[in-house]
């Protein structure tokens, strides 16, 4: 009996020990979670305090640069307002950055047209390629006299009259800063009579302006196209003038004419018409390209007749620049008119620059003086070679008028 008691006390004693074993393992554990928890709950308030402050510091550098950069930028911008604003108010300020622009175009298409034709395998004049020498002044207008091989007599005549020969048309390029050239290309058999004879007469009055372009009479907006864009190159101009060697021109006039639109940036200036399309072959002035103008009967759109034109410097420019895309219809007046289709152009319908030969005498008498005179019946002086001298005496400015002009 007292060894079953004392067998069960054993037990009792093993089972409890066994017991606080078990709990001492479970409270172990326990312990270390409570305090892995309690590390998580007591430690992360110090450290979120101190990004707090790192933020709330660095916050407010954030926003004291912003004040800055925003003061700076206020700054700039009243800054740039007063510049502008003392740009806006001073003409001689804006003269000076437009010849800063106009040089920079100039020295633009110079390099793209030297590069087309030298990319071409064109020839490309001794005039042409060096632009630099005769681009450092600004001129008022460049006049060129469109002519044709077999138009000797008619640029005697001119030169006789109108056109200042020799050291007088020198004399009026340094004081009247007006260029004045015949314009012409070349035969297509170049180095040939016609091309020799040219360049005879170049040696004894200096007045030619050569082109890189082949004469014909079909060829007319291509020539158009290539004096433009030549001139641009070689002259800065406020102005280029296209004139057919048959009309009678007052330079001093014309002169005065454009210096009119001087603050303009892109005028074209002549006597605008609006001719039919001719569809029927074979009739002078035939329009091959009569289609694209709608029904047979239309009109063409208002442009400046041929025999005499002039168009501002930054449509100049324009051609130089687009002279590639720039679309030939067989009508040289045409042509231009086109080119300028969809630009924000100013057309100047001056008819002052189509006086018939005989009205001009009593309008020069009145003193309304015409720029141009011509015969529309002959879109030109007709027989202007025998009859150009008669034209000026009757019509003309007078001699002194281009020596006193100012411009």
């Amino acid at each position: 009996m007292s060894l079953k008691h004392h067998h069960r006390g054993l037990e009792l004693s093993a089972s409890k020990s066994f017991v606080s074993k078990k709990w001492t393992l479970f409270l172990c554990i326990g312990f270390f979670c409570a305090g892995i928890l309690f590390s998580d709950r007591m430690w992360p308030e110090p450290e979120a305090n101190v990004v707090s402050r790192d933020t709330v510091a660095s916050d407010e550098r954030l926003r004291l640069e912003s004040d800055d950069c925003d003061s700076s930028k206020k700054g700039l911008k009243r800054e740039s307002k007063d510049i502008l604003g003392d740009v806006y108010k001073s003409p001689d300020a804006i003269q000076t950055l437009d010849k800063t622009i106009s040089n920079l175009e100039n020295e633009l298409a110079a390099a793209r047209a030297a590069q087309e034709s030298i990319m071409n395998g064109s020839p490309v004049s001794d005039d042409f390629k060096l632009p630099e020498t005769v681009t450092k002044r600004k001129y008022l207008m460049v006049v060129g006299v469109n002519t044709a091989f077999s138009s000797r007599k008619r640029r005697d005549s001119v030169r006789a009259t109108w056109m200042p020969p020799g050291e007088e048309r020198k004399k009026l390029e340094e004081e009247k800063v007006i260029v004045m050239r015949f314009v012409i290309g070349h035969s297509a058999t170049p180095g040939g009579i016609l091309d020799r004879a040219i360049q005879a007469e170049e040696s004894k009055h200096g007045d030619f302006l050569r082109l890189d372009h082949v004469e014909g009479y079909l060829e007319l907006s291509a020539k158009t196209k290539t004096y433009f864009t030549t001139a641009f190159a070689m002259w800065d101009a406020d102005f280029y003038v296209k004139v057919d060697d048959d009309v009678h021109v007052n330079i001093a006039t014309l002169g005065a004419e454009l210096a009119r639109y001087r603050m303009k940036p892109r005028v074209y200036i002549g006597c605008m018409k609006s001719g039919p399309v001719l569809a029927q072959k074979g009739v002078r002035y035939h329009e091959p390209e009569y289609w694209k103008f709608g029904e047979e009967g239309n009109k063409y759109f208002r442009h400046a007749t041929g025999q005499l034109y002039a168009i501002s410097r930054e449509l100049a420019s324009y051609i130089s620049i687009n002279q590639n895309v720039l679309h030939k219809y067989v009508n040289e007046d045409v042509s231009l008119g086109s080119w300028f289709l969809g630009l924000d152009v100013e057309h100047v319908d001056d008819r002052r620059l189509c006086c018939g030969t005989t009205d001009c005498e009593w309008k020069a008498q009145a003193g309304n003086i015409c720029v141009a005179s011509f015969d529309w019946s002959c879109s030109g002086i007709c027989r202007s070679a025998d009859r150009m001298k008669d034209v000026h005496r009757r019509c003309g400015e007078g001699e002194k008028a281009l020596l006193a002009a100012s411009f």
